[in-house]
């Protein structure tokens, strides 16, 4: 078959997206064991690349892709691809927020309650035969306003699932207007430093959002606050995010995501784990979990789902 015609997954995906593809006339050829060079050699090959977060598709190793037409990430975050330079040669980079949105709010949710009401700790103290309950009196999330920074796919299914709970959501974002709905206002960043009590973060990263969570953000909320980061773990600068907690600015932390983290998000970079992260494993006012709000089964088909019609749309004409 020409290469008109051929996709190269060097990730591994949900089954669907192969069987949409070849469906649609695609050849789909995986390669999860090849390296970089290895990929290099052969991306001349293929009309289309298919990945998760294996390897960085930089602008020299996309410049190899001298017949793609589209790169397609099977998740949301695009930080491991350089989109910029892939515009500027005509390949079309795909993602799929929308498959792994709900999950993402679901999650978000479901760690909150967890630290209000300290699910994890009495969970474990209740398995081990202690038996407190006055030691583990919760907070209710009724009566608290909630802010979001970053109303995209993320931010607004998070919203959306805060409905119910009788609270208030602000919402900021910097490159979106008028969108307040239903389930949000929008707002300044003066209105969410003055007003809320949970700072929940959905913004890509990108240089522009490096460590945006710091001491000196932090420090602007009148009152002090709990912290959700479902987003990547680099936006927040997790030093300054203990030291404010050590103060009692920061009450608490719900971290899906941690600065630690490698690159593919499989693990954690063992050499790279200093004091703060210490100090959040040891504490009870943290809940911690591996990178996995976006992934539950029905998030792992409805993202490839969504990637493949993005592809059919994209290579159409």
């Amino acid at each position: 078959m020409s290469n008109s015609r051929k996709v190269l997954f060097i990730d591994s995906q949900h089954p669907r997206l192969q069987k949409d593809l070849e469906a649609a006339g695609f050849s789909c050829d995986m390669q999860y064991e090849w390296d970089r060079a290895k990929i290099a050699s052969e991306l001349p090959n293929y009309i289309g690349i298919v990945i998760r977060s294996r390897i960085k598709l930089d602008k020299e190793l996309i410049s190899k892709g001298t017949n793609l037409k589209f790169i397609a990430r099977a998740g949301a975050g695009m930080e491991n691809i350089d989109v910029a330079y892939a515009h500027t040669v005509g390949i079309h980079c795909l993602h799929a927020p929308e498959g792994n949105r709900d999950a993402v709010g679901e999650h978000a949710i479901g760690m909150l309650l967890s630290l209000f009401n300290n699910i994890c700790r009495a969970n474990n103290e209740v398995r081990n035969g202690i038996w407190i309950r006055e030691g583990n009196r919760g907070v209710e999330l009724q009566g608290k306003t909630v802010g979001i920074i970053g109303y995209g796919n993320m931010g607004s299914a998070f919203a959306k699932r805060l409905q119910g709970f009788g609270v208030a959501v602000l919402a900021y974002d910097k490159y979106k207007k008028d969108f307040s709905d239903e389930y949000t206002k929008e707002a300044s960043l003066a209105e969410i430093f003055q007003e809320a009590d949970v700072l929940s973060i959905h913004v890509p990263l990108t240089d522009e959002t490096h460590y945006m969570i710091n001491g000196s953000f932090l420090g602007k909320f009148r009152k002090n606050i709990y912290v959700i980061n479902t987003a990547r773990g680099k936006v927040v600068k997790t030093n300054d995010l203990v030291e404010c907690m050590k103060k009692g600015k920061i009450l608490g932390a719900c971290l899906d995501v941690l600065e630690y983290e490698a690159l593919s998000f499989e693990g954690l970079d063992k050499d790279k784990l200093p004091e703060p992260f210490q100090y959040l494993i040891e504490s009870d006012k943290v809940v911690l979990t591996p990178h996995i709000a976006g992934w539950t089964y029905e998030s792992h088909e409805k993202i490839v789902a969504i990637l493949a019609e993005k592809i059919l749309a994209c290579t159409s004409h």
